[in-house]
């Protein structure tokens, strides 16, 4: 073990009692849940499941979401194995559940809160799951869990793994310490050839560039009788949808939809925050119908529960995706619309979905707006001209089947190294 890795390892073992406080301030704060909080301590009295267990750590909902296909191709790719699907958040550890309860993908799927990267928890959370294979999603670099899985012979993948030129850059202040980090992974597969490049200069072996697994997300799903609902409520409206929208986007939704009703009177605006709970609020600012109260679409419609962006989707073929408008912004995922025949627009700040925003720029399935003028004569453009909106949503619904075999790639991948430990 390098100097610095071990140095840091002391470091968060010195630090544990402060991160027993930090876990009870944040399940005060609703961030953990307080009966589960023995889990980030890697304490579970749970009995291991028989035959093999396939471990896979996903961040957040993001990396959550990505990985659901793996999910479905292990069932083939490794019969009889447990998935063990570790996450960070609550959120993402909802959405798994919600997406389990949906969705049958023929293996066993448990879920635990990761430990935190103390020495003594990570040992005690491997020591206790003994997985045959894990799977770290994106740039999950965690030292003391890489150092328990290599301690005690599991095999490790980084899956989906990207690293910007600015993190090269800082790792690359750290060589020996990147270099022993990486060096624990048997297998990396990079979202695109320049991050293939930038793991394989910080030391990264057996190294791959599949494509980007968010690129091989099903479809949201959405409640088929409900969907059948608020169609009939519809009717012929014209609808756009604001998606994932952030503080300020909600107000410049408002300007567009202002701009739009002299040309269609009729037309309904959906406004759904990326964190519900903005909901009340954004309803009181827009003076609009809240789905959170059980309210039906009125003009202005604010929906704000957890998991509905199928449902969505599928009601609103013109959508903008957001947290894109307004500075530092990021974007949200532009691949989800795309798989349910959206006419898709986005602001200018997209930099977290860049390559997303980028693919289907290329197919022809993307607008840039900058503002509610220009938001506004999009989706006007969108509603005027059948044959543009729905060539839009054919090539971005084509642009996102990009990379549909990658998920059975990655499980027969994991399966391999699982068959391997065995």
């Amino acid at each position: 073990m390098s100097a610095v890795r071990a140095a840091y390892a002391g470091a968060m073992s010195l630090a544990a009692p402060a991160l027993r406080l930090l876990l009870r301030a944040r399940a005060r704060r609703g961030k953990e849940i307080v009966e589960r909080l023995p889990e980030r301590r890697g304490i579970d009295d749970t009995k291991r499941p028989d035959g093999r267990l396939i471990w896979l750590h996903a961040a957040s909902v993001g990396e959550t979401v990505s990985i659901l296909p793996v999910l479905a191709e292990l069932a083939e790719a490794a019969p009889g194995a447990t998935a063990l699907v570790t996450t960070g958040t609550v959120t993402s550890a909802r959405l798994l559940a919600q997406r389990t309860a949906e969705q049958d993908f023929g293996l066993r799927v448990l879920h635990r809160f990761v430990p935190m990267d103390v020495p003594a928890w990570v040992r005690r959370f491997v020591d206790h799951w003994r997985p045959d294979a894990a799977a770290f999603v994106e740039s999950e670099l965690w030292p003391n869990m890489l150092a328990a899985c290599r301690a005690a012979g599991v095999p490790a993948m980084l899956v989906n793994a990207r690293l910007s030129a600015r993190s090269a850059k800082r790792w690359s202040r750290l060589p020996g310490m990147a270099a022993s980090l990486l060096a624990d992974f048997a297998v990396v597969d990079a979202q695109s050839p320049a991050d293939a490049d930038r793991l394989r200069a910080l030391g990264a072996r057996d190294v791959a560039a599949s494509g980007n697994l968010k690129f091989a997300a099903p479809p949201l799903p959405a409640d088929e009788v409900e969907l059948t609902r608020l169609r009939a409520l519809i009717g012929e409206r014209p609808v756009w949808l604001a998606a994932s929208t952030h503080p300020g986007e909600d107000e410049i939704a408002l300007a567009a939809h202002r701009r739009l009703l002299p040309t269609f009177p009729d037309l309904l605006t959906i406004v759904a925050p990326r964190h519900p709970e903005r909901g009340p609020a954004v309803a009181d600012v827009l003076q609009a119908k809240l789905r959170s109260r059980g309210e039906d679409p009125g003009s202005l419609w604010v929906a704000d529960t957890l998991g509905e962006l199928g449902l969505l989707y599928r009601l609103a073929p013109v959508t903008l995706v957001g947290r894109s408008l307004l500075p530092p912004g990021g974007g949200q995922n532009p691949l989800e619309p795309a798989r349910l025949g959206c006419a898709i627009a986005t602001g200018p700040y997209t930099a977290n979905f860049a390559e997303a925003v980028a693919a289907l720029d290329e197919a022809g399935g993307i607008a840039t707006v900058r503002d509610d003028a220009s938001l506004a004569t999009w989706i006007a453009a969108m509603w005027n001209r059948e044959d543009m909106r729905a060539g839009m949503a054919t090539a971005a619904r084509a642009a996102a089947d990009r990379y549909a075999g990658l998920p059975r790639a990655i499980a027969r991948r994991l399966a391999a190294l699982a068959d391997r430990r065995a």
